[in-house]
């Protein structure tokens, strides 16, 4: 792919190549770390890799059918246990079919605000969660997508951005009780409508 270096007025202000102090991560009040090293800041190079299911959308795994797909109803689909985590839950949120956020339809994001209640309710059913973190990044697939991460009861340096690190950290969940908190945030979906682990009934 040739690539080109990104240039904006903001671009034109970043001191590419040299490493930035870490301390302002160290000393956010929410921060839970003592001490951060950031590599240098690399050259931002457009056009940019093209995310999965962007190129060809046959390639886009929130398409196909998954096993770890945990609850679905007509329009969306939540899908966990893909991987290990060391949080109490971490689940993707995706419609069923392929949309991207900026041309989805209105009716589609009408019933995503009664889905994100939802889910934090299910999350937080879950023994020992306190709070459901709601994030997007959207750089790994073009497919619209979300991220519900449970944060446990107590958990003071979990809060804000820093759950995500933490789930990386923390030792990851036995199986069974993995398999436990799946199943109560599917059958608490589930009692609202839609299907518990479709994959398993099928």
């Amino acid at each position: 792919m040739d690539q080109r270096p990104a240039d904006s007025a903001y671009h034109r202000t970043l001191p590419i190549g040299e490493r930035l102090p870490g301390r302002p991560l160290v000393e956010d009040r929410l921060s839970c770390f003592e001490e951060v090293t950031l590599r240098p800041l690399e050259p931002m190079l457009v056009p940019e890799a093209p995310r999965a299911g962007e190129a060809d959308r046959s390639e886009c795994g929130h398409c196909q059918p998954s096993e770890h797909t945990i609850w679905h109803d007509d329009l969306w689909q939540v899908r966990s246990g893909f991987v290990p985590f060391g949080l109490p839950f971490v689940g993707g949120i995706a419609p069923r079919e392929h949309v991207l956020l900026e041309d989805a339809p209105l009716e589609l994001l009408a019933t995503l605000g009664p889905l994100l209640q939802r889910v934090s309710n299910a999350v937080k059913a879950v023994p020992g969660v306190a709070r459901t973190h709601l994030a997007r990044w959207g750089d790994g697939s073009e497919h619209f997508h979300l991220w519900a991460l449970a944060r446990p009861a107590g958990m003071m340096q979990g809060r804000g951005a820093m759950l995500a690190f933490w789930d990386d950290v923390l030792p990851p969940l036995p199986d069974d009780l993995r398999e436990e908190h799946l199943r109560v945030v599917a059958e608490a979906l589930a009692a609202d409508g839609g299907t518990a682990f479709p994959a398993r009934g099928a």
